[in-house]
């Protein structure tokens, strides 16, 4: 896939290894963002998670709910309607 970056913070997204994964491909809002929210509380501190969805309404949930909960969107990027989100905890 080659993936179009929309939004990161300090490091380009290639150069982020996840240290899991979580593949909502074919999942229908709003179960990305919750499996999203409870996934996270199961890493540690300074953990990624990758996040991979094609739920078009994921871009407007995810992003406010990792910061509302306190967690750090290290990036969003897209690949035809493949979105995927790099967590940090």
């Amino acid at each position: 896939m080659a993936f179009t970056v929309i939004q990161q913070q300090d490091k380009h997204p290639s150069e982020i290894i996840p240290d899991y994964t979580l593949d909502m491909l074919g999942e229908p809002c709003p179960y990305p963002a919750i499996a999203t929210l409870e996934t996270m509380p199961t890493l540690k501190s300074g953990e990624v998670l990758e996040v991979l969805s094609d739920c078009a309404q994921s871009i407007n949930n995810i992003p406010v709910d990792v910061k509302n909960h306190g967690y750090t969107l290290l990036s969003v990027e897209q690949d035809g309607s493949t979105l995927r989100y790099l967590i940090q905890k």
